[in-house]
């Protein structure tokens, strides 16, 4: 059988062995094993150790587990229920007052933590409860819920970002000022739905007449206890960074210190609180770098095979030109993100894009930054939507998947209008970086 017979094979295995539910880095390293077998004979154990040396040996890799670290270690700090009752204080009075509190919540968790799913169950938690007692529509509470989650792909210092300038081999620091612009224009659009949903039919989002007249000083105190030392976290991760004075590591390491001075700070700290932060950042660590195994090991058996040269010409042939191709691209990724996580999208799809990137004119930083957003847009999109199953875990019966799935329609207009900006004005993604180079 011939090589690229062989790499064309590759994927349906690997789906298959998905379908009947074996996680998915197995189904990664089964599916490489199976097929580096008729090259490599029983030396394919030799590949699959190199493929784990590899990936234990990168140093970019090793800022995922202070990034990890931070968040499950923000969430015990009770720095989420602070925020929360800040804004509240603010905008509380307003219609949709709980619903741009809650996004306004998860946007400063997602530039705290970096890690999807985590920033939805947090905010989930705290703000159903919320909203359900002040009537809000059902369908715009799991939309809200689900949206705000979902930036956790998007705003630094998101693992996906990590992840993907790693496989591309492009500059994390770079990468992370490209998604900014990006990722401000989705949470604007995210807001302007929630308040334009508000004022047109204030008995979705009613406001909170009931809420205490704060007085100002009381606002401010508790403002500035509970935000200024979230955005001296977020300015000291990301702007140093932004600005090369660190690596991604290290900023990761003096985010991960910040958290626990700042759970200190907050009276949260307890030895038990802290290993068992540690011991979910280990597993959660280790789901992540198997997967990154298996997809660095399928990718290479893949490429072995004639897998480039394969996908080179089967874009060719479509004769869809440049655009077309790209377009076609973002296609691929975000079918395969209803059936894969958001690693293995980016393990198995980039390996397989870059080489064609060579045949057409594709800007390294302006792709990623449209993959993000679909892949981001893929972890929203029913049926198979990630964030729909991360709410059922914590939602109360009364809201339905059926609320769920209309919730959500809005926001995935939000980030599809996010994409075609981003796709039509290529400086959005690229401005920042380009600052940075000056």
């Amino acid at each position: 059988m011939q090589g690229e017979t062989l790499a064309a094979l590759m994927f349906p295995c690997l789906f298959l062995f998905v379908l009947l539910g074996l996680p998915i880095s197995f189904s990664l390293l089964t599916t490489a094993a199976i097929f580096a077998w008729p090259l490599f004979g029983e030396a394919v154990a030799n590949q699959l150790y190199a493929g784990i040396t590899q990936t234990a040996s990168s140093f970019v890799l090793s800022a995922v587990p202070p990034f990890i670290f931070m968040g499950f270690m923000l969430e015990r700090s009770g720095v989420a229920e602070r925020l929360f009752d800040a804004l509240q204080m603010w905008l509380g009075r307003l219609p949709g007052g709980l619903a741009l509190a809650t996004m306004g919540m998860a946007g400063i968790l997602a530039a705290s933590t970096g890690i999807v799913g985590a920033v939805e169950v947090l905010i989930g938690v705290m703000a159903i409860p919320a909203m359900l007692s002040r009537n809000y529509d059902r369908a715009l509470i799991s939309g809200v819920i689900c949206a705000g989650g979902s930036l956790g792909t998007m705003i630094p210092p998101s693992i996906v970002v990590v992840i993907y300038a790693t496989v591309a081999q492009l500059s994390v620091g770079q990468l992370f000022l490209a998604v900014m612009l990006p990722a401000a224009i989705m949470v604007t659009a995210f807001v302007g739905y929630v308040l334009a949903a508000a004022f047109l039919n204030p008995d979705k989002a009613p406001p909170d007449t009931a809420a205490r007249d704060v007085p100002l000083p009381e606002k401010l105190k508790t403002t500035l206890v509970a935000l200024v030392p979230m955005v001296a976290l977020i300015v000291a991760v990301l702007g140093s960074i932004s600005f090369g004075i660190a690596s991604p590591t290290e900023a990761a390491a003096v985010g991960a210190l910040g958290t626990v001075l700042l759970t200190i700070a907050y009276g949260r700290f307890r030895l038990a609180t802290f290993w068992d932060a540690l011991r979910q950042t280990l597993l959660v660590n280790s789901m992540i770098l198997l997967i990154v195994v298996g997809g660095t090991i399928f990718s290479g058996t893949f490429r072995i095979h004639g897998g480039n040269e394969l996908v080179r010409d089967l874009f060719a042939q479509t004769g869809f030109g440049d655009t077309g191709v790209i377009l076609l691209m973002l296609l691929v990724v975000f079918i395969a993100g209803f059936i894969l996580d958001w690693v293995s999208v980016i393990l198995i799809c980039l390996p397989i894009f870059i080489p064609v990137f060579t045949d057409i004119a594709v800007e390294p930083l302006w792709f990623a930054v449209l993959m993000i957003v679909v892949i981001q847009t893929s972890y929203l999109t029913p049926p198979m939507a990630p964030s729909i199953f991360y709410l059922r875990s914590i939602a109360p019966p009364e809201i339905t998947y059926r609320d769920m799935y209309l919730g959500v329609v809005p926001f995935i207009a939000a980030q599809i209008l996010t994409l075609l900006l981003v796709f039509a004005f290529p400086g959005l993604a690229t401005w920042l970086p380009s600052l940075m180079n000056l």
